[in-house]
């Protein structure tokens, strides 16, 4: 307010207006008749403005005031500084609240404010999409109604939030939800809810490596020790024959037990490759004719029709990984089709893509398998002792090593026509003539 603007400025100027009429009155001999009119004229003076003021206030869209004079030009003023004082405020709450509800939806998290009573106040947009809330449609409604979870209703009953639950969501039962509640306010408290199925699958994954690792090892150690213990009776009391099949026995269960540690140590070292890709070009037709080489000799036996389609085209990638994905599908294709068969391997050219590809015409994989085919461990065959002897790892091997070169490994099986595996490489990683 203005310092001028006082008890005293407010005297002043009413002698200032009352003291020449009173003169005048004086001088006339009206004196009291002049007075009432001047209090009359100033009265209708006023209450002019303040009709002007609520006008204003009420009626006009506007934030300037209406011009004034005197006293009412700073209570014109006066209210004016209030209103933008009020709206400079209401735009700050409002930039507030907008960069908080921008965080809130920013964290990889459900986050949703209830009060004391269960009422809800609000949640982020994964709060609605884990829960099935409506926001703010669904505003004051209790929780226990919205999540209608029994766990979940006792553990707001009990009011003891010093541990978290797990629990479905309740639209989407394949997400497990990490729920943990936390005072928020004196009467509000802050939910906390973060997707922890993968957590919960990496768990179990590695439960199962473990148990299917202790089995895998369990069974060639059982076969040899039993034949070692045989033989601590003494080699001579057993017959020839049967020594020379126990010396085979032992000798394919060690194969198989450094196979399969051979094949652990591969995955180790590709899930823990972070080497640059693009950093060396590995000469693909070179490599998949060394293959060709080594799956002529493994073909001796099935004698199947084997072709190799080459393309003269490099890419950028880490050889070693490369070579453990086409060995691993050449090498299942001639395992596991019947004597005689035909396989094809092909690298080609796909528009400005690469494509490695792999066609047999074995008896084919059943659809429920095939989205199973690359967990490690995995098999058709579930009897670890069959004559193919198998270790479920061969696909787990081909997918990392895939995926760790921005690829992906597609299956296309048809039961009693064949299968094809196929890698198709992007643009990104094939080496150009005029790229080095």
């Amino acid at each position: 307010m203005d310092r001028r603007f006082s008890l005293v400025f407010l005297l002043r100027g009413f002698l200032w207006y009352i003291l020449p009429l009173g003169i005048v009155g004086w001088l006339f001999d009206v004196f009291w008749p002049v007075l009432s009119l001047g209090l009359l004229a100033i009265l209708a003076w006023h209450y002019f403005y303040q009709y002007k003021l609520v006008d204003w206030l009420w009626h006009r869209r506007t934030m300037l005031p209406p011009s004034a004079p005197g006293s009412w030009s700073y209570i014109y003023d006066g209210i004016y500084r209030t209103q933008r004082r009020s709206q400079q405020r209401r735009r700050a709450l409002a930039r507030l609240l907008r960069r908080f509800r921008e965080a809130s939806e920013a964290i990889p998290d459900a986050a949703i404010v209830f009060r004391k009573d269960g009422g809800l106040l609000w949640c982020n947009k994964l709060g609605q999409f884990y829960f099935g809330l409506k926001w703010p449609a669904d505003t004051g409604i209790r929780l226990s109604n919205l999540i209608r979870h029994p766990e979940f209703i006792n553990y707001l009953r009990k009011g003891d939030f010093s541990k978290e639950i797990y629990l479905p969501s309740p639209v989407r039962e394949d997400i497990e939800l990490e729920v943990r509640i936390m005072p928020y306010s004196d009467d509000q408290f802050l939910l906390m809810a973060r997707d922890v199925t993968q957590l919960r699958r990496l768990e179990q994954m590695r439960k199962d490596f473990v148990a299917n690792v202790s089995h895998e090892l369990k069974t060639p150690l059982t076969v040899i020790q039993g034949y070692l213990e045989m033989l601590g009776d003494g080699v001579q009391s057993m017959p020839p024959a049967m020594l020379d099949k126990a010396l085979q026995d032992m000798h394919g269960q060690s194969t198989r037990m450094r196979n399969l540690v051979d094949q652990l140590l591969s995955l180790s070292r590709i899930d823990s490759a972070r080497g640059d890709i693009f950093e060396r070009v590995v000469n693909v037709p070179e490599l998949l004719r060394r293959i060709q080489t080594d799956a002529e000799q493994l073909n001796a036996d099935k004698q199947h029709q084997l072709s190799f389609e080459i393309a003269e085209q490099s890419m950028h990638g880490i050889e070693e990984e490369l070579r453990s994905v086409f060995v691993n599908l050449v090498s299942n294709a001639i395992h596991y089709t019947q004597p005689n068969g035909k396989i094809v391997v092909r690298w080609r050219s796909v528009g400005k893509q690469m494509e490695f590809s792999v066609t047999d015409n074995g008896p084919g994989i059943p659809a429920e398998h095939i989205p199973r085919l690359t967990e490690r461990f995995y098999r058709i065959d579930k009897d670890r002792n069959s004559a193919k002897g198998g270790s479920g790892l061969g696909l787990a091997i081909v997918k990392q090593a895939v995926e760790h070169h921005h690829c992906k490994l597609n299956i296309d099986s048809v039961v009693g026509r064949g299968t094809t595996f196929s890698v198709r490489v992007p643009e990104e990683l094939v080496v150009t003539k005029n790229k080095k």
